[in-house]
């Protein structure tokens, strides 16, 4: 992916997170506050109903002035149902403002909808994993950039190794053969380092002229997992030895893999100037067009078989 669009990747990603996740936020705290509201009103009618089932003992009043006096038996006892009932539609009517204040302040909060839920938290969720596997996969490359310089110098080759200085000075002697060995050998013991590969490869094409082994190396260094652009001219590389070699069905091959797998490397755009000189030269050329005859008639020299006259003189007719 390219870093332009690795960046759109990134901030699309984190905005849609930091929208739908606040969304989310909202709409939970709503649907939370929306409960509570409700447990709230259940509670206070709960209440409300306790008190207007509380039974009332006789003669008790909350009623404090005093007493009004009748004449007859059974008058205070008359005057005690009255203060009773008087107090009971007293707790009917607090009750009924207590659990119903929604006929004085609109409507009730509780019965408001809460707001959905489900598509923020799928959109915030899938926002989340997408930045977290963008973040691994660039941690990734950076960690793997990291162990290769720390284990390359700059030309590439490995740093401190007394094994590969040994294959190197026994290539400097010019020992050709025993250096391949050798390499071979710290080959086997360190598979990742490719750079080993390549110094082989380079020893069969430069030193010792052999471009078919050097392309049997070539084939096998193609086979790791290496960076983009360091694969790419590997492989012109590896095209340039099949045409050594007479093998230009595997050039052109490997050209288009170049192409399809590598587009925005440097090597590819390499590769498809070759190929457009490969399709101009498999084109056919147009035929020359046959030469027109001369419309002027040549006429054939005569045969001289007298001797030879003066301009202005014929020769000279014979008589039978």
């Amino acid at each position: 992916m390219k870093t332009v669009l690795r960046v759109v990747a990134y901030v699309v990603l984190l905005a849609g997170a930091l929208v739908f996740g606040h969304r989310f936020i909202d709409a939970y705290a709503k649907r939370a506050d929306a409960a509570a509201r409700r447990y709230d009103a259940i509670d206070q009618q709960s209440s409300a109903r306790d008190a207007l089932s509380t039974p009332t003992a006789p003669g008790e009043t909350n009623d404090t002035s005093p007493a009004v006096a009748t004449n007859g038996p059974g008058a205070g006892s008359i005057t005690n149902v009255a203060v009773t009932i008087t107090n009971n539609a007293s707790l009917e009517t607090a009750a009924t403002n207590a659990t119903a204040p929604a006929e004085t302040s609109g409507p009730s909060p509780a019965i408001t909808a809460p707001p959905p839920l489900g598509l923020s938290a799928a959109i915030t969720l899938a926002a989340v994993v997408g930045l977290a596997l963008l973040l691994a996969q660039d941690l990734s490359r950076f960690v793997a950039e990291r162990i290769h310089q720390s284990l390359h110098d700059d030309e590439g080759k490995v740093m401190g190794n007394p094994e590969y200085e040994q294959a190197e000075q026994v290539w400097a002697n010019g020992d050709y053969l025993e250096a391949i060995r050798l390499f071979r050998e710290f080959l086997a013991k360190n598979p990742r380092q490719v750079h080993v590969a390549l110094r082989i490869a380079e020893i069969y094409e430069k030193d010792l002229s052999n471009n078919l082994a050097a392309a049997l190396e070539y084939e096998e260094i193609l086979k790791h997992k290496l960076d983009p652009e360091r694969w790419g001219w590997a492989a012109i590389h590896l095209c340039n030895l099949y045409n050594r070699i007479g093998q230009p069905a595997k050039a052109e091959a490997l050209l288009r893999r170049i192409v399809d797998e590598y587009g925005e490397t440097a090597a590819a755009a390499k590769a498809r100037e070759r190929l457009t000189a490969i399709e101009s030269e498999s084109q056919p050329q147009p035929a020359a067009q046959p030469s027109q005859p001369s419309s002027i008639a040549v006429s054939s020299p005569a045969t001289d078989t007298g001797p030879k006259l003066p301009p202005g003189f014929r020769p000279k007719k014979r008589r039978g």
